[in-house]
Formats: structure tokens, C-alpha cells, sequence
């Protein structure tokens, strides 16, 4: 049995993930040795991901990680996809197997762990979801399958959201909108799967207005983790979910594809916790405030 992995992740901009931290802690309470390693990378083209990616096969890792901006792009560029990111048509987690590269989608598992204790505390309704790219696919895919009220789709590309839209036709009740306030009129919760409210960006997806307490407001992002959006919500009195579920299940999940190990999820979680305690105290000591 190994007791060495060489992991990482793919992806603009990373500097501020905790991943390493989740994944060398939990390997180190299993036991076992992981280096984690940031592979950060502005603007890749189609051949500058198929060049890394033949370095993922060829150099040893057991799997890494793909963030925004590459989710989609580097489907097409892999060997084989699981059920779950072939339906979803968007990959996460890339396991080496015998040389060949495997996709999968974490991010799906994971936002069903993370929503499903809020959605058994609120009622059941409409939901609005903003972005429909990487892990807006992966989270309209888990909220499906969680059997939730219609998902109204808005993404400022429209083309994407009708290709969502398609995805999950004959699977779930879905409707793609051409606004915020259409997908979020009426709803009962709402989720943020774009960048907006990432640092540095300070803005939020959803004005305030169509805020209000009967509502759940969750985002996908995490730094800071509590975005402009969440910040609004919980000021109107919205239930609230932080990225950081989302981000703790989503990483252990990618480390058992990894490692054939299961993880600890609250040595996960201390181990995000002391990154993002960490990232708060340097950003306050420099004079800024991450939330």
C-alpha cells in the first residue's frame, strides 16, 4: 500500500486555496505522506492544459484537482470520464490509474453534503441558481438529484445557461432566466456559483434588495468566506451557507479518489479553519478586513 502521494491543483487563481493544507493534514492523521502542489497557471490555452496535464501522467502524482477557469476545458483532454462528470460535463478531480487520466466531479458530492442538513431546515421551492460554468453545473446536477423545487438559471452567458438547461432536461424541473431578479423572484433559496465576491472583487451577484428572511442564501466562494452576498443576507436575516461545507467535502472526497482512503472530515475542516484564521489575521494586521 502507498504511503507517499504528489497531489495538486490546476487553476487561476490559487494562491489563496487551502487545499494543501486540507490534504497534507489529512494524510499526515492517516498515517501517510501527501505534498500538495499548486499549479498556477493565468490563461492556459487547449495546448498548454493537454502539456500539463501529460506532466500530471508522466511525473507521478496520484490525481489533482481543477478549479475555475478549467473545469471544462480540460474535459475533452483526459482519458475517461465517471458517470458523474460525464453527465455533468465538467471535471474537478483527475485520478492518474495505471497512466491513464480519469475525470470525476467532487464538487457535486461535495454541495450535496454541505445543503442537505439547510435544505431539511427550510422549505421546499423555487431556486435560483447564478452561473452556469464549472461548479454551477456540478451544483445544479446535486440539487437535482436532492430533488428540489424548479432551479431558475441566470449566467450573463446565455448560451451556457440553454446548454445547463438541456443537460437536465427529462431529469429535473429547470428553467433558464435572462436576470437576477427573475431567478431569485419568489425563490426560496439562492446560490452564487460564479466568482463574483472572490477576492479581490468586492461586488455580489444578487442586489440587496431582492434579499429578504424567508429565503437561504448560499456561495460557493470562500475567500473571504463571508462574501458581500452572504453578508447581505445574513443582515436581512437569510439562513446562510459559507463555501467552506462545500470546499471541506469536496477536498475529501478528492482525496479517497486519490488515496483509496477515507479522510477525516473535521481534520479537514481545522486544518481550512486555521488557513482562513491565518489569512484574516495578515489581512487585518495589513489594514484590510477579509470578513
Amino acid at each position: 500500500m502507498r504511503d507517499r502521494f504528489l497531489t495538486g491543483l490546476i487553476g487561476y487563481p490559487i494562491a489563496h486555496s487551502a487545499a494543501p493544507a486540507m490534504h497534507e493534514k489529512a494524510a499526515a492523521a492517516l498515517g501517510v505522506r501527501c505534498h500538495y502542489q499548486l499549479i498556477e497557471v493565468k490563461g492556459a490555452g487547449r495546448d498548454d492544459l493537454r502539456a500539463m496535464l501529460e506532466g500530471i501522467r508522466r511525473l507521478g502524482f496520484a490525481g489533482v484537482n481543477v478549479t475555475f477557469p478549467y473545469k471544462e476545458a480540460v474535459v475533452d483532454l483526459i482519458d475517461s470520464l465517471a458517470p458523474d462528470a460525464r453527465a455533468i460535463g465538467a471535471v474537478n478531480t483527475i485520478v492518474v490509474d495505471d497512466a491513464r487520466l480519469v475525470g470525476h466531479n467532487t464538487d457535486a458530492s461535495g454541495f450535496v453534503r454541505a445543503i442537505t442538513p439547510l435544505l431539511a431546515s427550510t422549505p421546499r421551492g423555487p431556486i435560483a441558481l447564478i452561473g452556469a460554468g464549472g461548479v454551477g453545473k456540478a451544483i445544479a446536477f446535486a440539487l437535482a438529484g436532492l430533488g428540489v423545487g424548479e432551479l431558475r438559471i441566470f449566467d450573463a452567458d446565455a448560451a451556457k445557461v440553454a446548454r445547463l438547461a438541456g443537460q437536465l432536461a427529462g431529469r429535473h424541473a429547470v428553467r433558464g432566466v435572462a436576470g437576477v431578479e427573475a431567478a431569485v423572484d419568489g425563490a426560496t433559496g439562492v446560490v452564487n456559483a460564479t466568482p463574483v465576491g472572490m477576492l479581490p472583487n468586492r461586488d455580489s451577484p444578487v442586489p440587496d434588495a431582492l434579499l429578504h428572511p424567508s429565503m437561504w442564501v448560499a456561495d460557493a466562494v470562500y475567500t473571504p468566506l463571508w462574501t458581500p452576498l452572504l453578508l447581505a443576507a445574513k443582515a436581512k436575516g437569510s439562513k446562510v451557507l459559507t463555501g467552506r461545507d462545500l470546499a471541506i467535502y469536496a477536498a475529501a472526497d478528492a482525496f479517497e479518489l486519490f488515496t483509496t482512503m477515507m479522510p477525516s472530515t473535521d481534520v479537514m475542516a481545522n486544518a481550512f479553519d486555521a488557513v482562513m484564521a491565518a489569512r484574516y489575521s495578515v489581512a487585518r494586521l495589513r489594514g484590510g478586513d477579509i470578513k
